[in-house]
C-alpha cells in the first residue's frame, strides 16, 4: 500500500478539536486484533453487494430442485446468506428458526443434518462477530482517550437510508407481484420455482429495507450527543470507497478499514464553473475501470468505528486553499483482516507490474507513429471483435433454438433486431486520423472529434473507449477478449493498446499529427448497408432451420 512521495495532505490546526488524540500504530493494532477471526464472513468490497444476493439465488434453486425442498424453506436458506454477510443481527434469529423450520419438514431424514450444521456454525460466526464488535468499541474508545467534539452539520438533513428504503420498497413490490403470478404456469415444477423467487425477491427487498432503517437510526444516533473524535489518514481507493489508517502510517501500509463517504454541501457553495468542473472529473472517474487510488490526507475520524458502524469524516482538501471536507458515511465501517490486506497488497503490485508493461508498450507503440510518413492513419476492427460478435451470435442462437412457435419466432426477432443494431459497428468498425481529428464511421453516419475536442482515449482491459468534449458526440467503444498473461508471454501489443497509444500520442503531440486530408473513401461508409445484410440473414435462419 503505497502512496504519494510527497505526504499527506495536511489539515488545518483550525479544524481539530482540543485535546484530540492520534489514533497511533499501537492503539490500531489493539483494534485489528479486536477483529474476528478469519472464518466469519464480512462483506469488503462493493461488488459482494450485488454477488452475494446471485450467488444465494442460485443456492435456492439447487435446494428447491436438488434437495426437493419446500419454496418458502429454499427462500429462506438463500435469504439467509445474505443475512450473513449485511446483517448478523437478523442471523441470530434466522439460524435456530430455519433449524426448526428443517426438521419440521423432513423430520428424521439424514439429508437435513448437513444444512442444520452449517446454521449453526452461522449461527456461531455471528455471535462471534458481534462480541467482536463490542471489542472494538472498546479499543477505539480508549484511543480517544475521553475526548469527545460535536458534529459538524449535524443540522443538515439526514439522508442516510433513504436510497435503500426506497430501492428496497421497490424490490419487495416487485417480489410481491411475482408471487401474485405465481400460479399462472401451466407445469407444478415452474410454479414451484416461480413461488421461491416471488418469495426470495419479496425477502431480500425487507433485507434492503431494513438495513436503510439500521443505517438512520445508527446516523441519528451519531448526531445526538458529542462524539469520540480521532486524528487518522485517509484516503479513496478503487473501490468508490475510502480507506481510514493509523495517524502515524505514513506510508498507508495498512488500511483499518474501509467506508463510504458523500460530502454534503449547500447549492449556493458552488457556482457554475466549479460544478461543471466537478461534473467533468466524475464522469472521468467513472469511465475509468481501474483508477487509481487518491491523495493521503489527514483527517478526523467522529464516531466509535467498529464492525457495522456510522461515522463522520473531516478531511483536508484535495485543492490548496479549500476548506476541510466534511463526509457522512453513506455505508457501514467494513474492517479489513490481516488476509484481506495481504490481497490487496498483492493486487497492487500486480496492477504496477501490468501498468509498467503497459507502458513499454505503449512507447514502442508510439515510437511507430513518428516513424509513420502516412497522411492519413487508420485503426479497423479485428480478431477480438470478430470473436467476441461470434460468440455473442453463439450465445443468442441457444436461447431460440429448442424453442418452437411463436415463443421461437419472438425470442428470435428480439435478438435480431439487437444484432442488427450491434454486430455491425461491432465487426466493421474503422477510425480515421487525419489533419482534421479523427473520424468514426456509424451505423447511419460518420461521426468526427477534432483533435481540441478530445476528452479521453482510453484501454482498460479488453474495452477501448474514446469520447469528446462536445455533448453532440456518442461515446464510441470497441470491446473484445484479452488474455493479459499470454501477451505478455509472447511480447504481443493487442490491437486495442496500440490504437490507443498511438491516439494518444497523436492527440499529446500536434506535431505527429497526420499532415493529410480524408477522403470518403478513406473515412468509411455507412455501416447500414451491413446491418440491411445482418438483418436478412438472421430472417432467413429463423425461417429455413427447423
Amino acid at each position: 500500500m503505497s502512496t504519494s512521495l510527497e505526504g499527506p495532505l495536511r489539515l488545518p490546526a483550525s479544524a481539530v478539536p482540543d485535546g484530540c488524540r492520534s489514533w497511533d500504530g499501537e492503539s490500531a493494532r489493539r483494534w485489528t486484533e479486536a477483529l474476528p477471526p478469519r472464518w466469519v464472513p464480512i462483506r469488503v468490497l462493493s461488488i459482494h453487494l450485488l454477488s452475494v444476493p446471485l450467488l444465494a439465488s442460485a443456492s435456492a434453486f439447487l435446494w428447491l430442485f436438488g434437495a426437493d425442498m419446500s419454496p418458502y424453506l429454499a427462500a429462506l436458506l438463500a435469504l439467509h446468506v445474505v443475512w450473513m454477510m449485511q446483517l448478523p443481527e437478523v442471523v441470530l434469529v434466522s439460524a435456530p428458526a430455519l433449524v426448526v423450520a428443517l426438521a419440521a419438514e423432513r423430520p428424521g431424514l439424514p439429508w437435513a443434518i448437513p444444512p442444520a450444521v452449517a446454521l449453526a456454525l452461522s449461527w456461531a460466526s455471528a455471535l462471534v462477530r458481534l462480541r467482536a464488535r463490542t471489542r472494538q468499541r472498546h479499543a477505539a474508545l480508549n484511543a480517544a482517550d475521553g475526548v469527545t467534539a460535536p458534529l459538524p452539520g449535524a443540522a443538515k438533513p439526514l439522508e442516510r437510508g433513504m436510497f435503500l428504503l426506497w430501492a428496497g420498497l421497490l424490490l419487495a413490490v416487485l417480489g410481491a407481484v411475482v408471487l401474485a403470478l405465481s400460479g399462472l404456469p401451466d407445469a407444478a415444477q415452474d410454479r414451484q420455482g416461480v413461488l421461491m423467487g416471488g418469495c426470495f425477491v419479496l425477502g431480500l427487498g425487507l433485507t434492503v429495507v431494513l438495513s436503510g432503517l439500521l443505517g438512520r437510526r445508527r446516523a441519528r444516533l451519531l448526531r445526538r450527543t458529542p462524539v469520540p473524535v480521532l486524528r487518522v489518514r485517509i484516503r479513496d481507493n478503487e473501490d468508490v470507497c475510502t480507506e481510514v489508517y493509523a495517524a502515524d502510517d505514513w506510508k498507508a501500509r495498512r488500511p483499518l478499514f474501509v467506508v463510504p463517504l458523500r460530502e454534503f454541501t449547500d447549492d449556493h457553495d458552488h457556482d457554475d464553473d466549479t460544478e461543471d468542473a466537478e461534473l467533468e472529473r466524475l464522469l472521468d472517474e467513472l469511465e475509468d475501470d481501474d483508477p487509481a487510488p487518491g491523495p493521503l490526507r489527514e483527517a478526523l475520524l467522529y464516531g466509535v468505528p467498529c464492525d457495522g458502524a456510522e461515522v463522520l469524516v473531516v478531511s483536508a482538501a484535495e485543492e490548496p486553499g479549500e476548506p476541510p471536507v466534511v463526509e457522512w458515511s453513506t455505508g457501514v465501517v467494513r474492517p479489513l483482516s490481516e488476509a484481506a490486506v495481504r490481497r490487496r497488497t498483492a493486487k497492487e503490485k500486480a496492477l504496477a507490474a501490468r501498468d509498467a508493461a503497459y507502458e513499454e508498450r505503449s512507447a514502442a507503440a508510439s515510437a511507430a507513429v513518428r516513424e509513420s510518413a502516412e497522411p492519413v492513419q487508420r485503426w479497423r476492427a479485428g480478431w477480438p471483435d470478430w470473436l467476441s460478435a461470434v460468440a455473442i451470435v453463439v450465445w443468442g442462437a441457444h436461447f431460440f433454438w429448442g424453442e418452437t412457435g411463436l415463443w421461437r419466432y419472438g425470442i428470435g426477432i428480439a435478438l435480431g433486431a439487437f444484432g442488427v443494431w450491434m454486430l455491425p459497428p461491432w465487426v466493421a468498425w474503422r477510425i480515421t486520423a487525419d489533419s482534421a481529428g479523427l473520424w468514426f464511421n456509424g451505423l447511419r453516419r460518420t461521426h468526427h472529434i477534432a483533435w481540441d475536442h478530445i476528452r479521453i482515449v482510453q484501454c482498460k482491459r479488453n474495452h477501448l473507449k474514446i469520447d469528446s468534449h462536445r455533448a453532440t458526440f456518442p461515446e464510441w467503444s470497441a470491446f473484445g477478449p484479452r488474455w493479459p498473461w499470454l501477451e505478455r508471454k509472447l511480447g504481443l501489443i493487442h490491437p486495442y493498446e496500440k490504437a490507443a497509444a498511438q491516439i494518444t500520442a497523436m492527440w499529446q503531440d500536434p506535431a505527429l499529427r497526420p499532415a493529410g486530408d480524408s477522403g470518403e473513401r478513406e473515412l468509411g461508409r455507412p455501416l447500414w448497408p451491413v446491418a440491411v445484410v445482418v438483418g436478412l440473414g438472421w430472417v432467413a435462419l429463423l425461417l429455413l432451420l427447423p
